[in-house]
């Protein structure tokens, strides 16, 4: 059956599989097969076909041609690209997995990013234990001394440490001379070697280090690109927080940000 005859016989299936090599071709592109020739071949299509294919994506704006160098993606797929990111802001993504992590945990469970050397709460489900905690949506936070700060240090490089707890520690200063008490930091030296311990392991522990009485466990969530752009936490009271639970919690919560992660795209280059 020629190409003619099989669009009249089933225009729906051969405009799935129009359609589907369509995508297929803008991901050769996005992987650096770039001219017509690979194209082809990548796909198991005449070259006709494929050129015919990248004719329109060229015309549309999904791809752009330079002569003698090939193809690359166009502006149409910047666009796209950020309004899916728009349209797929981190919080609402990731609200489902924060209550089926307090639901299953009966702890209180946050969300955060960096914004520069602080921790930005961008979410927190409070779980059925009926503690109350003075972080809250908005809040920044020392990253060092917190469980969501010291899973975003996981994805930085180990140089820029040093200075992020320092500046916890002149942070616990300040606040102690307001009346507000913490456990001092433990020395850098072992700081850093618990955090490279944490980096090799994918989860942290904050033992109490940001509120007297709370510890946590955390994880970094990551993007398509694989760079850590957020971190969510477990907390609790020291009472229902124990070590060995805190060692159970830690795959869990690895877990959830994985889950995160992948809605994010990670993994998927």
């Amino acid at each position: 059956m020629n190409e003619s005859t099989d669009t009249a016989a089933s225009p729906k299936v051969t405009g799935a599989q129009t359609l589907s090599r369509g995508l297929a071709l803008l991901e050769c592109v996005a992987q650096g097969i770039t001219d017509a020739k690979s194209i082809a071949k990548h796909l198991g299509t005449p070259r006709s076909t494929a050129h015919r294919m990248l004719n329109c994506l060229v015309s549309e704006g999904y791809l752009h041609h330079v002569p003698y160098q090939g193809y690359s993606l166009g502006y149409k797929l910047l666009y796209l690209g950020t309004r899916a990111r728009e349209q797929r802001p981190l919080s609402a993504l990731a609200q489902p997995y924060l209550e089926e992590l307090a639901t299953i945990t009966g702890d209180t469970v946050h969300l955060g990013t960096l914004d520069g050397t602080k921790v930005f709460y961008l979410g927190k489900v409070s779980g059925g234990k009926g503690l109350e905690m003075r972080s809250s949506v908005g809040q920044h936070m020392p990253v060092a001394s917190t469980g969501v700060g010291k899973a975003l240090m996981l994805g930085l490089p180990q140089e820029q440490w040093r200075a992020l707890y320092e500046e916890a520690a002149a942070h616990r200063k300040r606040t102690e001379s307001e009346g507000v008490k913490r456990p001092a930091l433990i020395p850098w030296p072992e700081y850093l070697q618990t955090m490279l311990r944490y980096r090799e392991q994918g989860w942290v522990m904050d033992l109490e280090e940001n509120e007297l009485g709370i510890r946590c466990v955390g994880a970094p969530i990551r993007d398509i690109n694989g760079e850590v752009v957020a971190a969510l936490s477990v907390a609790s009271a020291l009472f229902y927080m124990p070590e060995d639970r805190m060692l159970e919690l830690g795959p869990r919560v690895s877990d959830t940000a994985n889950r995160i992660s992948e809605a994010l795209g990670s993994g998927k280059k």
